[in-house]
């Protein structure tokens, strides 16, 4: 069995390890730059954690702190969302059909800005396209239909995320193509896939499931700012 303990806190193990460069870290706590992701981690439940992620926070910024164990928020923070989200393992693809799709780049970005607000996938900032290989499908009329990337990276893991159709464009099997690719690629480099999804969508868990995914555990996801 592959070892999952840094997927216990994903965002602090991606940025110690795969995304180090992008890393703004401050004692117990580390993030990643806000143009990029409102991604955060505390390397434990504690005050003086939340000191530390308060330094790197400007007044009223939003930023997101996924983990396995709960978190105890201090009374100087406002707790904006706090439920749980499954994570999601690949240890068993099952690759589906492929399409040809594009690579997206940032001249892309307004567009795929747009359809994540769209669809509520997560969160997708200017420069998140930065995190790793986005892949995209156009409609022959130029729109792009759906949308599939890379997020966290860790030493053995690479998660999956920004799954997104159009909804005049569902139905059609886009996001498993790109996910297969996405994963074909992933499982090659020697990592496995993960990806994170909202516990009650169970559309989208079920074409997960479809490609080898299953829940490894419930994570807990909390949405914060600086008093």
């Amino acid at each position: 069995m592959p070892d999952f303990t840094p997927l216990e806190n994903p965002v602090w193990s991606s940025l110690a390890t795969g995304h180090s460069a992008m890393a703004r870290v401050n004692g117990a706590a580390a993030r990643y730059p806000s143009d990029i992701s409102p991604l955060s981690a505390i390397r434990e439940s504690s005050p003086q954690a939340f000191a530390d992620l308060r330094e790197l926070t400007k007044p009223g910024e939003i930023v997101g702190i996924v983990t396995a164990f709960p978190v105890t928020v201090p009374d100087d923070w406002e707790i904006l969302l706090n439920r749980f989200i499954d994570q999601m393992v690949c240890d068993d693809f099952h690759p589906g059909d492929e399409v040809e799709p594009l690579r997206l780049s940032e001249k892309d970005v307004p567009e795929m800005i747009a359809l994540t607000k769209l669809t509520q996938p997560g969160p997708f900032e200017q420069g998140t396209i930065g995190m790793g290989k986005y892949l995209g499908l156009r409609h022959a009329d130029g729109t792009l239909m759906a949308m599939a990337g890379q997020r966290m990276s860790l030493t053995n893991f690479r998660e999956i995320s920004a799954v997104c159709t159009n909804p005049a464009h569902q139905g059609k099997g886009y996001a498993g193509k790109l996910m297969t690719i996405l994963a074909r690629e992933i499982i090659a480099d020697g990592k496995m896939p993960i990806l994170h999804v909202k516990t009650e969508n169970a559309s989208a868990k079920h074409l997960y499931a479809k490609l080898g995914f299953r829940v490894r555990k419930p994570m807990h996801f909390n949405v914060i700012r600086p008093r």
